[in-house]
């Protein structure tokens, strides 16, 4: 048998209250602007994330809860009625059937028939359920009424229609229609049942019975079993409020932790790099400092040979002048007085003032501090000409204007240092200095075409010979600076010495 329920709640009447459907057909002009939505979402916004978290999550799993809660009580009720419907139905039908039989001959009932189901409903069992009845001929109009004021009336029905084609339909919620004005009129509870009344031994349908079943113990049964649903669904929702929450928290304390971790490494990390930069910073200065004083122990050590043994030197020329000047007066007074040994003493003599010269000029650092790059790379490249009666290529390609001053004294001992080696080592053979200054790197170069030496065991030479300390200074000096040193070197190759400055 196919049953229908249409269930209307009394407290969810189709006259629901405002904030449905009306409220959202709101015009989009009297919606808030979204700046007011931020401002009203800013004190949210201080809370920690665990509140966040729990605020967002009960609101959307109330509402899905709410959704939950609210089919599950309604798909009780609805199946709570439908099955009081039922055996309403089939308690009526066996009843009303045995009065409606003669409708299988007839149109309307007999005055003897209505009489009989009168006092068949005025029975205390029935009447204890069932306040009133109607049974409608299958053309809608009424045959028998409790009220007798609408009997042989019509009134439109659609439950009419789906009960004569067999199925039981159920009315539940307030009683609005015309026809059942007098069971609005008892002022309880009551759901409509809607029967078919079918012939003794055939499935046709004669009539259909309509009755008024007091609702009042359904409608506590529904009350506490929607009671119990929304117990169970508020105390699961609560749960699973708290135990997100205690998962978050316990997430944001983790995350809260290692963010202090992360902050504390980080300023220790800041503190570390700070002390690096001050710690460099000293070595810079440091090395500056030292390369000033380096140079000042220089030109005291050339002052002090220029006006020590030179000035010695020159005494011994001007005394053994003078004992040329006595051998020679000596001669022409027809003695013999001849020293051999005199002109080998001023020749040796000659040689050691000329080196020591050579040196307190090579230890003297000319005045560069106000002289640009370019004119320094000129004036050492010249006095090594000078010295060394040899010739050296020099180019130089956007060379910078302002250079530091400790570099400066750098590159002018680099370049000397170096075409000392290549004149002595290389015997001044194709000696070039170039000086390039490209995006803030100034590299300078050094070249000759001698034999070249093998740059391999130049570490363990070092060790062995005197000669490539010069070398080890002129690397000292550079990376003192923050500088790179490089030898390119091979056997008939050439040397070529580098320095690349960071300026």
């Amino acid at each position: 048998m196919n049953t229908e329920a249409k269930i209307d709640s009394p407290a969810e009447g189709p006259h629901s209250p405002p904030g449905g459907a009306s409220a959202a057909a709101t015009p989009s002009s009297s919606r808030p602007r979204p700046t007011w939505w931020r401002k009203a979402l800013q004190p949210l916004c201080r809370l920690s994330r665990s509140t966040q978290f729990v605020i967002a999550a009960a609101v959307i799993l109330g509402l899905t809860m709410t959704f939950v809660g609210n089919l599950v009580s309604k798909t009780i009720e609805r199946s709570a009625v439908q099955s009081a419907a039922n055996a309403g139905a089939l308690y009526m039908a066996t009843f009303l059937e045995p009065y409606v039989q003669e409708l299988s001959t007839g149109q309307r009932l007999s005055v003897k028939t209505a009489e009989a189901i009168d006092r068949l409903m005025t029975s205390a069992s029935l009447n204890a359920h069932v306040v009133s009845a109607k049974i409608w001929s299958p053309d809608g109009t009424i045959i028998y009424s409790t009220n007798k004021d609408i009997v042989g009336k019509s009134f439109p029905a659609d439950d009419l229609t789906l009960a004569l084609q067999g199925q039981i339909v159920t009315e539940w919620g307030e009683l609005t229609a015309e026809e059942n004005a007098y069971e609005a009129s008892l002022g309880i509870p009551l759901y409509e049942i809607y029967a078919p009344l079918r012939e003794f031994g055939t499935d046709r349908i004669l009539a259909v019975g309509e009755f008024y079943e007091r609702a009042e113990m359904l409608q506590n049964e529904i009350d506490c079993i929607r009671e119990e649903v929304w117990i169970i669904v508020g105390t699961g929702t609560l749960s699973m409020l708290l135990l997100l929450f205690a998962i978050v928290r316990r997430g944001e304390r983790i995350i809260l932790k290692q963010q202090l971790a992360l902050s504390r490494q980080m300023q220790e990390q800041a503190r570390l790099s700070s002390q690096n930069i001050n710690l460099q910073r000293k070595i810079t200065s440091a090395n500056q400092s030292f390369s000033r004083v380096n140079e000042l122990i220089l030109r005291r050590l050339g002052a002090d040979l220029h006006d020590g043994p030179a000035q010695l030197l020159t005494l011994i020329l001007v005394r053994l002048d003078e004992l040329a000047v006595l051998q020679e007066r000596y001669k022409q007074n027809g003695g013999e007085f001849e020293i051999d040994a005199l002109e080998s003493l001023r020749h040796a003599a000659k040689d050691a003032l000329g080196e020591i010269r050579d040196i307190s000029r090579g230890l003297a650092l000319p005045e560069i501090n106000g002289m640009p790059l370019r004119q320094e790379l000129e004036l050492v490249v010249q006095r090594h000409e000078l010295r060394t009666d040899t010739r050296v290529k020099l180019k130089c390609e956007n060379l910078p204007d302002n250079v530091p001053l400790a570099h400066k004294t750098c590159i002018y001992r680099f370049i000397q240092e170096a075409l000392n080696n290549a004149y002595h080592h290389a015997d001044g053979k194709g000696q070039a200095v170039s000086a390039v200054y490209d995006q803030g790197l100034l590299e300078i170069r050094v070249c000759d075409d001698g034999d070249g030496f093998d740059t391999e065991h130049l570490v363990a030479a070092n060790h062995r010979q005197r000669a490539r300390l010069g070398l080890a200074g002129m690397r000292y000096r550079v990376e003192s600076l923050g500088g790179q040193f490089h030898i390119e070197s091979g056997p008939d190759e050439g040397t070529t010495v580098s320095a690349k400055f960071k300026l």
